[in-house]
C-alpha cells in the first residue's frame, strides 16, 4: 500500500502542482511568459543562495581530495646555504651548503588517515544533500512567491468587478434620482463607495507589482522584468495520508539525512582522536649532500665533503607512548561530540514530523475551506442580485445593495485566498517531505553507504 501512494506521489510530483491550470489573461505585451515550471527552473539557475551551496559543494570535494592525498607519497627538499668563518672553520672553506631531497610514504598511521577518508566521504556526501535541500527550499519559496504573484492578481479582477459593479449601481442610483424616486443621499454613498473600491484597486495593483518584483528577485532576474504567469490557482484533492507524508519525510529528508552523517563523522573524529597514542610507521628515502658549492665539491683533499656526501633507505616508527591523557581529552571531546550529533539528528526528525504536520493540516484547512467560501460566492452572487431588484423595485434600501455588493468583494476574496493557501501549503508539504528536485536521495542513504 505504502509503495502504490509512492508511485502516486510520485506521478503527482513529475506532472508538477495539478490545482493549477493554465491562464489566458494577458498582462502586458511585451511581459515575458512564463508558468511555474519556468520559475523553479530559471531560479534553480540563478539563484545566489544555490550557487552559494554549490560552492561549499565543490569546497567539500577538494577537502575530501585533500584526504586522500596525505595516504600517498610526499617528495621535499631542504636546502640551506652559510658562510662559515671562526674557529669552527675546521676544514678551510668559507661557504657551506647542504641540501636534502626526500621522498616519504605513511605505512600505519593508527587509522587516523583511514577515518580522515571515512569523514571526508561522509563529508562530501552530506554537502551534496545539502545541495538538494537548498534547491528544495529554493524551489518551495519560488512556488510560494509565484501563488502570491496569481493571488494578487485575482485581488485585481475582484478589484475590477467590485469597481465595476459599483458603477453599474451608481448608473441605476443616477437614473432613480433624476426623477425623483431616490434621495440625493443615496447617489453621494454610492459615489463615495466608489471611490473606495477603486482605492483598493489601485492598492491590489501595487501588490501585484511588488509580488512579481519579489518572484524576480528569488528566481534571480532583474527586479522590473516584467513577467506575466500563465496559471491560474485552482484545486484538486491531495490524496496521500499524514502518515505516508510523514514516514516519506523521515525516509527521504536531506536535512535528516545530512544529521545522520553528521553523527557518522563525529564517531570518525573519534577514531582520529584515539590515534594520538598508536604507532605511526612511514618509509622514507632520503638523500644529504653538504659542501662547498650548491651541491657538493669536486675537491678529493677535503674528505669532509664526500663523508657529508649520502643516502639512506628504510622504516621510521615513531610512538606517543604517554601524552600526559592528551589524547584521552580529545577522545572525551570526540564522544561529547557525538551525543550532541545524535541529539541534534533527533531534533531534526521531531522538527520534520512537526513541519509535515502543520503543512498537511494547513493543506486541509484550506481545501476545507475551499468549498465553503466557493459556496459562500455563489450566495453572495445572488443576494446582490436580490438587492438590486428589490432597490429598482422601490422596496429595498440603497444601504442594502452596498452591504450584499461588501459581501460579495469579501466572499470573492476569501475564495481566492483559500486557493492560494491550498497552493501554497501544497508546495510546503512537498518541501517538508522532501520531495527531491534533482538528485537520487537513495543512494545517499546510510544503510547503503559503504564506509
Amino acid at each position: 500500500m505504502m509503495n502504490a501512494n509512492y508511485k502516486k506521489l510520485s506521478v503527482m510530483v513529475l506532472s508538477g502542482l495539478l490545482s493549477l491550470s493554465v491562464s489566458t489573461t494577458v498582462m502586458a505585451a511585451d511581459a515575458m511568459d512564463v508558468n511555474i515550471e519556468d520559475c523553479v527552473r530559471i531560479a534553480l539557475e540563478n539563484n545566489h543562495t544555490i550557487k552559494s551551496a554549490m560552492a561549499d559543494y565543490d569546497s567539500a570535494v577538494w577537502a575530501r581530495h585533500e584526504a586522500r592525498r596525505y595516504s600517498g607519497p610526499s617528495l621535499s627538499w631542504t636546502s640551506a646555504a652559510r658562510r662559515v668563518g671562526g674557529a669552527s672553520s675546521a676544514y678551510d672553506v668559507n661557504s657551506l651548503f647542504l641540501n636534502t631531497v626526500s621522498v616519504s610514504m605513511p605505512i600505519y598511521s593508527g587509522g587516523q588517515l583511514e577515518a580522515s577518508m571515512r569523514a571526508a566521504d561522509l563529508g562530501l556526501n552530506a554537502s551534496e544533500i545539502s545541495l538538494e535541500a537548498t534547491k528544495q527550499a529554493i524551489k518551495a519559496s519560488t512556488q510560494a512567491a509565484y501563488f502570491n504573484a496569481l493571488n494578487c492578481r485575482n485581488m485585481i479582477k475582484v478589484s475590477e468587478d467590485s469597481v465595476k459593479t459599483i458603477e453599474e449601481h451608481l448608473k441605476n442610483v443616477n437614473a432613480q434620482y433624476s426623477v425623483g424616486t431616490v434621495a440625493k443621499t443615496d447617489v453621494l454613498a454610492s459615489q463615495v463607495q466608489l471611490s473606495n473600491a477603486q482605492l483598493k484597486l489601485v492598492s491590489a495593483q501595487n501588490n501585484y507589482n511588488i509580488a512579481i518584483s519579489k518572484l524576480n528577485n528569488i528566481i534571480g532576474l532583474p527586479a522590473d522584468t516584467k513577467l506575466n504567469p500563465k496559471d491560474e490557482l485552482g484545486y484538486i484533492p491531495y490524496e496521500i495520508s499524514l502518515d505516508e507524508c510523514t514516514q516519506y519525510a523521515r525516509d527521504n529528508r536531506p536535512d535528516i539525512l545530512v544529521a545522520d552523517y553528521q553523527v557518522k563523522i563525529a564517531e570518525e573524529k573519534k577514531e582520529i582522536a584515539g590515534a594520538g597514542t598508536k604507532p605511526k610507521v612511514q618509509a622514507e628515502v632520503s638523500k644529504t649532500i653538504v659542501g662547498e658549492k650548491p651541491f657538493g665539491s669536486d675537491d678529493e683533499k677535503n674528505q669532509y665533503y664526500f663523508s657529508q656526501n649520502s643516502w639512506y633507505m628504510g622504516l621510521g616508527v615513531s610512538w606517543n607512548i604517554f601524552d600526559n591523557n592528551v589524547t584521552q581529552a580529545k577522545v572525551n571531546q570526540s564522544k561529547a561530540a557525538i551525543a550532541k550529533a545524535k541529539e541534534a539528528a533527533q531534533s531534526t526528525r521531531e522538527t520534520g514530523d512537526l513541519e509535515v504536520r502543520t503543512a498537511y493540516l494547513n493543506l486541509t484547512s484550506a481545501a476545507q475551506s475551499i468549498d465553503t467560501a466557493k459556496v459562500a460566492v455563489e450566495k453572495a452572487k445572488e443576494d446582490y442580485k436580490i438587492a438590486q431588484v428589490r432597490y429598482t423595485a422601490g422596496v429595498g434600501t440603497n444601504l442594502d445593495v452596498m452591504d450584499a455588493e461588501e459581501k460579495l468583494t469579501s466572499a470573492q476574496s476569501t475564495y481566492y485566498n483559500a486557493l492560494y493557501q491550498y497552493n501554497s501549503s501544497k508546495a510546503d508539504l512537498d518541501r517538508a517531505m522532501g520531495i527531491m528536485v534533482d538528485t537520487n536521495i537513495d543512494k545517499f542513504k546510510l544503510s547503503e553507504t559503504k564506509n
